[in-house]
């Protein structure tokens, strides 16, 4: 049965003594009625289409409307040549967001986390952490159980689509995935990696849904970089000990309520925000204008 609460999660692993991901491992198996090993080997497939993913991106390649691609590029040549201010694996993550949402918009193989809007955010966080650390392939798979767990609640409890909740559902709730991932990695107890949760969710409430010419480009590969940087830094907080004076469950609820007063321009229809600006109404002009 879907878990309703991170809150339950956390009882259920105190009592249990099991970790976080022991329950939503356990919670897969008796769901979908298979065993550790299937569950775990589809998880790794998941894994390696997200590497797959990440080794194919093209820094030539632009999307069809010419909206996004190459920038990517331009941010690995960037880290490369000189110091950035983030530093070394802050820009790695940057430029891993940039290009799987860029490959997202030309319509290359990427995995929906949750959606595909926001499928740059946990591996721009998973990926570079795995090659900086040479983390073991276990330990990935037992963050993204981790990951789905929080998806998992967030979906049931309030909504991940940005048509239905602007993109506080989308790249919020990628963030808040990345961000409990990124504190399991690091040894972090079911309290914190719901505080990272919280406090990453929090972080984008509000978050609306803009897109340029109804297109999943502007500025949607960017809020990537956004909900990756803010996974890192509520990660790093929550295991500093910090906490969210509001409880991860209830900013979920917020979240929801937020989502539905928003008005449907902001929501995914590409008819306000930044899909409403002169700039925006002239690229949804010219995109008209074209033959594909």
């Amino acid at each position: 049965m879907p878990f309703h609460s991170l809150a339950e999660i956390e009882k259920r692993s105190r009592e249990e003594e099991k970790s976080f991901f022991q329950i939503i491992l356990e919670d897969d198996i008796s769901e979908r009625k298979t065993t550790k090993e299937a569950s775990m080997k589809k998880m790794e497939a998941m894994w390696n289409a997200m590497l797959d993913a990440a080794d194919s991106y093209d820094p030539q390649l632009r999307s069809n409307s010419g909206l996004v691609g190459k920038d990517g590029g331009k941010m690995e040549a960037y880290r490369e040549q000189q110091e950035t201010l983030c530093g070394p694996f802050a820009s790695l993550v940057i430029t891993q967001a940039l290009q799987m949402g860029e490959s997202n918009a030309c319509m290359k193989r990427i995995v929906a986390a949750p959606t595909a809007g926001a499928c740059g955010v946990l591996p721009a966080v998973l990926i570079p952490y795995h090659k900086t650390y040479h983390t073991e392939t276990n330990e990935i798979l037992e963050a993204l159980y981790v990951a789905a767990g929080i998806g998992q609640v967030i979906a049931t409890r309030a909504f991940i689509a940005g048509a239905a909740g602007g993109c506080q559902a989308e790249v919020g709730t990628a963030s808040a995935m990345a961000a409990g991932a990124l504190c399991s990695l690091r040894g972090g107890e079911p309290e914190q990696i719901s505080a990272a949760c919280g406090m990453a969710l929090k972080n984008l409430l509000g978050l609306v849904c803009d897109p340029v010419a109804g297109l999943v480009e502007v500025p949607c590969v960017k809020r990537n970089v956004i909900g990756a940087m803010n996974a890192l830094a509520s990660a790093d907080m929550a295991l500093a000990g910090i906490r969210s004076a509001i409880p991860t469950d209830q900013v979920i609820d917020a979240m929801r309520e937020v989502g539905e007063k928003m008005d449907v321009s902001l929501r995914e229809t590409g008819m306000g925000g930044l899909a409403a600006t002169p700039a925006g109404q002239e690229i949804t002009r010219k995109m008209k204008s074209r033959k594909f």
